[in-house]
């Protein structure tokens, strides 16, 4: 079910990157399962590099397993997070897949520019990319403001200066406490040769 709206939109993008054809064209026949609860895609590789939906029943050659907070990361361009995937089957057509999954750009602008004109579609793309760094931005900031939050206001982790004191502290503790040991020895030996 989800393959009717999947597959020619990959096709789409696939025809736009010939080298990505290419890629996949080498594994041609093979059938590739991408299994995030409540979705399964399962699709093969055409003759031409391009992916076909597949019936149900198929045996995969490659099973790509993926939660659906992980597929959240990875469409928000964390490089991560594809690597907690679980891959099992033909490690070459899975190597192939990520590594068109990796290197293929969707030229957006280009698409919307076909249904707005160029001048809308610019402006859409320049909107779009202000908004993705702004979104990072936010998120940054937001994260250092919690990190700064739990060390210095409700101190439920340990800051670095304090850390560092802390080891400062105890080694000189420790060289004191060397020292009485020594002495305490010393002036064992001493009482024990006057007695």
């Amino acid at each position: 079910m989800f393959e009717v709206l999947a597959v020619p939109a990959i096709n789409r993008l696939l025809r736009s990157h010939t080298w990505a054809l290419d890629r996949l064209r080498e594994h041609a026949g093979k059938t590739a399962l991408l299994a995030c609860p409540p979705f399964t895609l399962l699709v093969s590789v055409t003759q031409s590099g391009e992916l076909a939906a597949s019936p149900l029943g198929t045996t995969a050659d490659v099973t790509i397993g993926v939660t659906p907070g992980l597929l959240l990361r990875a469409a928000s361009s964390d490089a991560a997070a594809w690597s907690a995937a679980q891959v099992t089957g033909d490690v070459e057509f899975a190597g192939a897949l990520d590594y068109v999954r990796r290197n293929i750009e969707w030229d957006y602008e280009e698409d919307l520019s076909r249904l707005f004109g160029d001048i809308a579609a610019h402006r859409l793309a320049s909107a779009a990319k202000r908004a993705h760094l702004w979104g990072r931005d936010t998120a940054l900031k937001v994260s250092q403001s919690v990190a700064e939050y739990v060390t210095y206001e409700k101190p439920l982790v340990v800051s670095a200066h304090a850390q560092e004191q802390f080891n400062r502290e105890v080694d000189v503790l420790r060289d004191d406490v060397e020292r009485i040991e020594k002495r305490l020895a010393l002036l064992g030996r001493r009482l024990s040769e006057s007695a």
